[in-house]
């Protein structure tokens, strides 16, 4: 097999060079890394990508069920669910690396952050391309979903709990069931790392239109007290008392409470 072969030097430290890579990156990305040797003994996510970098070319040597051994006991391991199939890039990081899901298909670039509970998930039982791809320095917030052989560009922000059905332009903020954009920054987010984890930063639209909803309530109602006649107000003797006691005016009157 090419993984075992003694000729296959390049590949052997491909892997090395990748998962050096992916223990490095954690630091940059958690702040309560405290050095490498508690990355590499308590850090779940961590050892879910390591065990998919294994499983992973496993699946290109044509060794399928080696490769669904290896990765049904990483799942077993780190309760992260990534399908041997699936293509990873560069300095991939999984905080706190619990019930997440990577399904075939998924293509993952480089940079990408996820968080707890994720899933990138298919919407067809067909054999063919079925699972999201995601761009470079993709953060996806807790909970979310990401469904169907859909793309995310680079700098994408996916909100906790979001389920995110449709395409996403390159560095836009995407929240809601179903995900909707919020934010577009139009610039590539300028960061150190190339990546944004200010991701619960984000607008609150739900809010803003309740609040929009209250103050068109309070409109309403002031103008509504305008046709209101008060109890002490006396027509009697009025000029204008034809006009007030016509049938349209006194229909008028009675329904906003009026004499």
């Amino acid at each position: 097999m090419m993984f075992f072969s003694p000729h296959s030097s390049s590949v052997k430290q491909s892997l090395w060079q990748d998962w050096r890579a992916d223990v490095a990156c954690v630091f940059a990305r958690d702040p309560a890394a405290r050095g490498v040797s508690e990355v590499l003994l308590a850090y779940p996510g961590v050892h879910a990508v390591l065990l998919h970098r294994v499983s992973h070319r496993l699946w290109l040597a044509d060794w399928k069920l080696t490769a669904r051994l290896t990765a049904a006991f990483g799942r077993w391991l780190t309760n992260v669910d990534i399908h041997p199939g699936a293509t990873i890039g560069k300095r991939f990081f999984i905080d706190h690396g619990a019930c997440v899901v990577i399904g075939e298909t998924a293509e993952i670039g480089n940079d990408v952050t996820l968080y707890h509970g994720v899933t990138l998930g298919g919407t067809t039982w067909n054999k063919a391309k079925r699972h999201p791809t995601l761009g470079n320095n993709v953060l996806i917030g807790a909970g979310a979903k990401v469904l169907g052989a859909i793309t995310l560009g680079d700098n994408v922000r996916v909100g906790a709990n979001s389920v995110v059905v449709k395409d996403v332009p390159a560095c836009c903020t995407v929240i809601g069931i179903p995900g909707r954009i919020i934010q577009q920054k139009g610039t590539k987010i300028q960061n150190s790392h190339g990546i944004d984890l200010d991701h619960h930063l984000v607008p609150d639209p739900m809010g803003r239109a309740i609040n929009c909803l209250i103050e068109r309530l309070d409109k309403l109602e002031a103008n509504q007290e305008k046709f209101v006649v008060m109890e002490s107000e006396n027509c009697d003797g009025c000029e204008a008392d034809a006009v007030c006691h016509s049938e349209g005016t006194v229909m008028l009157k009675q329904a906003a409470g009026g004499r």
